[in-house]
């Protein structure tokens, strides 16, 4: 089982700390050549901040998230999570981690093609022994909210490239998790389903007090986020604050999308 957390304490902008990066480096040798993807990256996301990240392909953003969800393993530096170190977690504690305390969605969706909706989102829970009955009934009510209500038995294989991405985000949430990761996660669509996918997640991010951390190319995309974390070279350049004025009205645009759209990409 996952360690219990410590108490929380104040992230830079007063908020309680979720996660904190400290001099984070990742390097591996190809041939004669050392490759670092990240290089001394320090940061830290409070709880029920939406952050992306940008920066040109190679600039580390994917190396970063991989990390952010133990996937993999820095070189050196620490990721803490709830004050929590995860170099210290056994194998077993990392396992459980990356299951009940993070939502990940990818580029490219990863659903079983010939698995139904509800068996894709459901896959989690049974992964983590809920009974297949109970699972699939939490499945369905992560598909209502993500739009595809009905749309339970329809295998994966047959819903069109937004609906896929919509299993994958009910999938990446139907654990509850505190900490949503994407990777690209609009970089498939095209320019509607994009802007369909990036406001259902903007949404439920606010609706269910999610902390988000999104890695895209798209900046009119990241310029909603809360705040902007740039990064080259493996390197972080900068971080911007956007406007809480700006992300309050794009959320507020965003539901009233997302009901008139009927949720359908």
């Amino acid at each position: 089982m996952v360690k219990e957390p410590m108490a929380s304490f104040p992230a830079a902008n007063g908020s309680s700390e979720l996660l904190r990066v400290e001099g984070l480096r990742k390097s591996f040798r190809t041939g004669s050549s050392e490759v670092t993807p990240l290089n001394d990256v320090s940061f830290s996301i409070a709880r029920g901040e939406m952050v992306a990240i940008v920066g040109p392909s190679g600039a580390g953003k994917s190396t970063l998230l991989h990390m952010l969800a133990a996937l993999d393993t820095p070189t050196s530096g620490a990721i803490y999570f709830e004050r929590n170190s995860l170099e210290a977690f056994a194998e077993l504690e990392l396992a459980e981690f990356r299951s009940r305390a993070i939502g990940f969605v990818w580029q490219r969706h990863h659903l079983l093609p010939d698995f139904s909706a509800a068996e894709n989102v459901a896959m989690p829970l049974m992964i983590q022994g809920v009974r297949r009955e109970a699972a699939l009934r939490t499945a369905g009510e992560w598909l209502g909210q993500v739009g595809l209500g009905g749309r339970e038995h329809q295998a994966c294989g047959e819903l069109s490239g937004g609906e896929q991405q919509r299993v994958a985000i009910a999938r990446a949430l139907v654990s509850g998790p505190k900490l949503l990761l994407a990777d690209e996660p609009t970089g498939d669509l095209d320019e509607r389903n994009a802007e369909l996918i990036f406001e259902l997640m903007q949404r439920l991010h606010t609706s269910h007090r999610l902390t988000s951390v999104l890695a895209t190319h798209n900046l009119s995309l990241a310029g909603r986020a809360d705040r902007v974390l740039k990064f080259e070279h493996g390197k972080l350049l900068q971080a911007t604050e956007v406007p809480a004025s700006h992300t309050k009205s794009d959320a507020k645009a965003a539901g009233a999308e997302a009901n008139a759209s009927g949720e359908r990409g």
